[in-house]
């Protein structure tokens, strides 16, 4: 229930419906009909993503992040569920079945042999080349994809259709060359420097269902990372 509730909220956070702050606590049990532990773990969720932030006495107020803006990569959020992603565009490279070799079993810390659902795609907004993404779902997790959800939200369809939401995930950003592949694919100059997002994501008891790397190659890209004070201090 709070995880729906926090979906929504963020939602509701992304689309411009709260302008500084969230409703009172109260009013958000009256909103959802549900108690006060329920939306306080539905706000914590929305915390952790980084868009709010609570003032003791005062509230919740809303992080300006410039969550509209396709020049902002919410790391906390996730790389595939940036609000921007809503109006991004697919062309598919590659829809096919593998089998994890050691340098994925080792790169990724997935079994080796391990059967997997392998997407190669190049993603874009307003027409411009934004990233070129591998995308690996371990088929005993994700038995299968359709060919909508890969045009458009996977996450979405694997949650709707298996039940899977991320509960954690690892995420590594670095600037590396490309490949002589991924320079063909974006037209770019093989060992051109581009910023890399390797992320492997979990569900339920730390199982590993998915990972990947986007390059991104849309200009003026900045990457946000929520952190928060767990010491107390």
């Amino acid at each position: 229930m709070y995880h729906d509730i926090a979906n929504d909220l963020i939602h509701s956070i992304e689309n411009k419906l709260f302008k500084e702050k969230l409703p009172t606590e109260h009013q958000l049990m009256e909103r959802y009909n549900v108690s006060r532990n329920t939306i306080r773990k539905a706000i914590d969720i929305v915390a952790q993503k980084g868009l709010v932030r609570r003032v003791q006495g005062s509230g919740y107020f809303i992080n300006d992040i410039s969550q509209a803006e396709k020049t902002v990569v919410n790391l906390t959020m996730g790389s595939s569920r940036s609000r921007y992603h809503k109006d991004m565009s697919s062309k598919i490279v590659t829809f096919d079945e593998i089998h994890a070799d050691a340098a994925l079993a080792k790169q990724f810390g997935v079994r080796d042999g391990a059967a997997l659902l392998r997407i190669i795609r190049l993603r874009y907004t307003d027409k411009q080349l934004y990233s070129l993404e591998y995308a690996y779902y371990v088929k005993s997790e994700v038995p299968s994809l359709t060919l909508n959800s890969i045009n458009h939200s996977i996450f979405n369809y694997i949650k709707k259709k298996y039940n899977i939401r991320i509960n954690n995930s690892d995420q590594y950003l670095s600037q590396d060359k490309l490949s002589n592949e991924a320079a063909n694919l974006l037209g770019m100059q093989p060992g051109t420097a581009c910023m890399t997002l390797q992320q492997s994501n979990y569900y339920n008891n730390d199982v590993l269902f998915n990972f990947s790397q986007t390059i991104y190659v849309f200009p003026n890209l900045s990457f946000y990372f929520h952190a928060a004070n767990q010491s107390g201090n």
